[in-house]
């Protein structure tokens, strides 16, 4: 039989060896991790120099909304340091709503810069990333993009724009010169002078259409809400239909969502294509008004049950001086096009010869 102070000896051996593998695990371990430690300190260094290094803002929030760091770039963009801000409420009061969803508007050592942001979330769930990239001088090079397209188009109708001048010119001319005459009637005289004065009004609005569209773009950026825009259109245009003896029907199902924009362009480009739309209809027709937001458009829509119009010109409405209409100008349509497209928009038609026309105009909501 083994004396029990052998199995003591056997179990002092046992723990010895266990301590030692403890002991060189624990240095492994030790070692492991200070190795780690000195690799998360060489990235921490890296991620510094790098959003140092960039030309975008960088903000980190936490899960409260918090500052948690922020970049030169960001920093210089806003002049303040941004630590321990409440992000939410201080980009709403520094950031303004353009008319160019995802763009936005901020004021920089008193010049108005034109910003992008993106927002993602981070996979643990505990914060965000906010990405800002200065667009100043892609947004200048856009405008000047489309200044250059209307001088272009400015261009090519110079050739038309004696012609649509000269003829109400003429007319104009002859009516007066026929009122210099000693035997003309009272009643004549005051038909001539109507006929005079309704020539010069066509000259006149031809040239304010004209001059609409060589500036081409939109001067004021104001809030305002869609369906106060669609009622004040309607409560204008309701009596014009009604006095030709045709329906007027519209509706808005934006609620109390509101767009940025120039109030008084877009009114203007609207009422063009209910105007246009009361032109085409015959009595007893009707013509539907509708506003409704998709996605990132606010979509505004006026449907005739009018004549149509042939496949071969509607892709010619939009030009400069082209006009199905006797007494128009052909500026019209250009105008309210190039309003949507100042405004991240477009203008769309679906139309058939007999069966009407529907055109919709789209602005982007902004922000």
């Amino acid at each position: 039989m083994i004396p029990p102070v052998t199995e003591d000896r056997l179990d002092a051996r046992q723990l010895a060896d266990a301590f030692r593998q403890f002991s060189e695990a624990s240095e492994a371990l030790t070692g492991a991790y200070a190795g780690l430690q000195t690799q998360v300190g060489q990235l921490t260094e890296r991620l510094s120099v790098l959003m140092g290094a960039l030309p975008a803002g960088v903000v980190v929030l936490d899960r409260d909304g918090l500052v948690v760091q922020a970049n030169r770039a960001v920093e210089s963009m806003f002049g303040v340091s941004l630590a321990g801000v409440d992000w939410a409420t201080f980009s709403a009061s520094r950031l303004g709503a353009t008319e160019a969803p995802g763009e936005w508007q901020l004021e920089c050592a008193g010049e108005a810069r034109r910003v992008t942001r993106v927002d993602a979330t981070l996979e643990s769930g505990e914060g965000r990333i906010v990405l800002l990239n200065d667009v100043t001088d892609a947004h200048h090079m856009r405008l000047a993009v489309e200044r250059n397209e209307r001088l272009a188009a400015m261009g090519e109708m110079v050739a038309g724009l004696a012609h649509q001048l000269r003829t109400p010119l003429s007319a104009a001319l002859l009516y007066t010169a026929t009122l210099v005459q000693q035997e003309m009637g009272q009643a004549d005289r005051e038909r001539i002078g109507n006929r005079a004065l309704e020539r010069l009004r066509h000259l006149e609005k031809l040239i304010r259409d004209m001059l609409l569209f060589a500036r081409g773009e939109t001067l004021g950026r104001e809030p305002f809400g869609i369906c106060d825009l669609v009622g004040e259109l309607a409560h204008t245009l309701e009596p014009v239909a009604r006095a030709r003896g045709l329906f007027f029907e519209s509706a808005c199902g934006c609620g109390e969502t509101r767009v940025v924009g120039d109030r008084k362009a877009i009114a203007g480009a609207l009422t063009n294509l209910l105007e246009n739309a009361v032109q085409a209809s015959e009595v007893g027709a009707a013509i539907r008004f509708d506003a409704l937001v998709d996605g990132p458009v606010v979509r505004f829509s006026v449907a005739d049950a009018g004549r149509g119009i042939d496949p071969a010109l509607q892709s010619r409405l939009f030009e400069p001086f082209f006009t199905t209409r006797p007494d128009g100008t052909g500026l019209g349509l250009a105008i309210a096009r190039g309003v949507a497209r100042a405004h991240g928009g477009d203008i769309g038609i679906q139309s058939e010869p007999g069966r009407g026309s529907t055109f919709t105009l789209t602005l982007a909501m902004g922000g």
